[in-house]
């Protein structure tokens, strides 16, 4: 098989489901791919890989490309909502709206919600304790690993626990935009998504500017002059949208593959149910055994060589993080999923400037929920074939079937 279609063959639901080993043969043999199809500059290598998202040269597609790869979408709620969002600004206009979000997701915050997510965790494993007590199954993602980060983040934010069912769907609407390939259902839902939710988080920054709260909405219009120039209303609002989606997306993808992935792994799980202190150890291994996030695309600032070869100003490039972190020239024995694996560092939530600012948020709930589910559940097993989503970049799962007799 030829590296395109080597490539092409993760794109197919079957290849989607276990993209490693055409990811491994596309970096054994073509580790710097131009994808006609893509039409980007394709890397699977660990090095190549952090290269790209740590080196300046590199820019994230923003609204100049949008307008130039996409002229008949850029007028698009969705597209103009993405591309001008924390994940689509470059230079000072990043920086600015990293800076909030960095001050009301720092450590000391995030570690202010461990007690918060402890108890959501706890509420919904008596949930998943009841629908499994009869000797049954239930499907974990839709009993915890969904409601988990999004009652989570929506606390945070200061979204009523009504209306986050509802607000979920709409983010999986917009989330579309990740994937490499759009189709016009794709870029309608998105469109659909961004206009409820925009409407929703402005009507929340008025309310919060009458009546202020504890939560992230009212932290970020306290915090609001403390970068320069000030956010507008607009950038506040989508920048809450952009929280809310991205805080339960990855983290819904990170717990689900932790959980199937130990529970694929008996004696790894067993580990871990033996030793608590294992359980960090563990996350980081999943992170690296089964990426949430598959692949994100660079452009190229100026004309810049990657692993020798030249990519030209404005050329794209695709990380594909979940082949990095299986790189041997990185971890040895990479496709052995092993808890007490040493000197383990993935891409899973990219590197350099635009290293995933809720990152500490999601480890975070992982390790809540991980810790208390091996505790509360011993004999937790996997119970039928689990459903993937039908997506590629994000990698999470639609139905986890579990059973337990604890």
């Amino acid at each position: 098989m030829d590296a395109e279609s080597n490539l092409l063959s993760i794109f197919t639901p079957e290849g989607s489901h276990d993209p490693y080993p055409a990811l491994a043969e596309l970096r054994r043999t073509r580790p710097v791919h131009l994808s006609e199809t893509l039409g980007s500059h394709v890397l699977t290598r660990f090095a190549d890989c952090q290269q790209v998202l740590t080196g300046p040269e590199f820019l994230v597609p923003d609204r100049q490309w949008c307008a130039e790869a996409f002229p008949d979408q850029r007028a698009r709620p969705a597209a103009e909502f993405f591309y001008s969002s924390l994940l689509g600004t470059n230079g000072p206009d990043h920086s600015r709206l990293r800076g909030l979000v960095a001050g009301a997701l720092g450590a000391r915050q995030v570690a202010a919600l461990q007690a918060t997510a402890e108890k959501i965790t706890e509420e919904l494993l008596d949930a998943f304790a009841d629908a499994t007590s009869s000797g049954g199954t239930a499907n974990f993602q839709e009993l915890v690993g969904r409601p988990l980060p999004v009652t989570l983040i929506g606390t945070l934010i200061g979204v009523p626990r009504a209306e986050q069912g509802r607000f979920e769907r709409l983010g999986r609407g917009a989330s579309r935009l990740l994937e490499p390939v759009r189709t016009p259902e794709d870029w309608a839902r998105a469109d659909r998504a961004v206009v409820e939710l925009r409407e929703f988080f402005g009507a929340l920054l008025r309310e919060r500017r009458a009546r202020p709260a504890e939560d992230l909405t009212s932290a970020l219009l306290e915090q609001r002059h403390a970068v320069d120039p000030p956010p507008t209303d607009r950038e506040l609002a989508d920048l809450l949208l952009l929280l809310f989606v991205a805080g339960f997306e990855t983290t819904t993808a990170l717990l689900g593959t932790t959980v199937h992935t130990l529970l694929s792994h008996p004696g790894e799980f067993a580990l871990v149910r033996d030793d608590p202190a294992l359980v960090p150890a563990a996350i980081e291994e999943s992170l690296r055994w089964d990426s949430p996030v598959l692949l994100t695309e660079r452009i190229a600032a100026r004309p810049v060589e990657v692993a020798g070869v030249q990519v030209p100003r404005g050329g794209s490039v695709t990380t594909v993080l979940a082949a990095a972190n299986r790189d041997p020239g990185r971890h040895p024995e990479p496709d052995r999923f092993t808890v007490r694996r040493p000197d383990n560092k993935a891409l899973s939530f990219s590197a350099g400037r635009h290293h995933c600012p809720g990152a500490t948020l999601a480890r975070t709930e992982a390790a809540a929920l991980l810790g208390r589910l091996v505790r509360r559940f011993p004999d937790l097993a996997l119970a039928g074939r689990p459903v993937r989503r039908s997506a590629l970049t994000l990698r999470s799962f639609d139905d986890l079937p579990l059973a337990t007799t604890g």
